[in-house]
């Protein structure tokens, strides 16, 4: 999907890309932020007396099975079939296909999960206990998630679309070190804490 909405392509369905785009954040942010409300306010209604003592060790443990995951030492399949509806490129309008797409990308748990870190994002804003820092967190995940599109802005040509596939191919495997690179020290905090 990411590759679907290039300089290229909106060129070819007479739309303009950073609208398309602009619309791609509201939306991802937008949704992230509505699914890490409903997660803080899950955490939120669980009374005081219920919640762990230890968040922090809980916290720790979510983040080492995240980077156990994408380095390989755990096999978690992915959850989920749906995917955005392609069709949306040609039926609607740039704002509306981005809209769209970045708000059901951003919702997180909506299409294919392909990643732990997903689910974790938003145990994570359960954990929060507050609906305020679930919403925060959501909506940090959503911009997160929206960010790659940016990749695209290159592409105005075939050859560039060609050699942005070739990159992405090439860039998924170093995409799971870092982010197992990056919960690894989350996780130590959260044990230090």
């Amino acid at each position: 999907m990411l590759t679907s909405i290039t300089p290229l392509g909106e060129q070819g369905r007479n739309r303009k890309w950073a609208t398309t785009v602009a619309a791609y954040f509201f939306g991802s942010v937008a949704g992230g932020a509505v699914t890490g409300l409903a997660a803080g306010t899950i955490g939120w209604l669980v009374p005081s007396g219920w919640r762990p003592g230890s968040v922090a060790t809980i916290v720790a443990v979510i983040l080492g099975v995240v980077a156990l995951n994408e380095l390989g030492w755990l096999r978690v399949a992915a959850i989920g079939k749906r995917q955005v509806n392609e069709d949306w490129l040609e039926e609607y309008r740039g704002w509306v296909v981005g809209v769209g797409f970045g708000f059901q990308l951003g919702l997180g748990l909506v299409t294919i999960v392909t990643t732990l870190a997903v689910p974790a994002a938003f145990l994570l804003a359960a954990l929060t206990f507050s609906w305020q820092w679930g919403m925060l967190i959501g909506a940090t995940f959503g911009l997160a998630r929206a960010l790659p599109i940016l990749t695209t802005l290159h592409v105005t040509d075939p050859g560039r679309l060609a050699l942005l596939h070739r990159r992405h191919d090439r860039a998924g495997r170093w995409a799971k070190v870092g982010v197992a690179t990056a919960v690894v020290p989350l996780a130590l905090m959260a044990v230090i804490a």
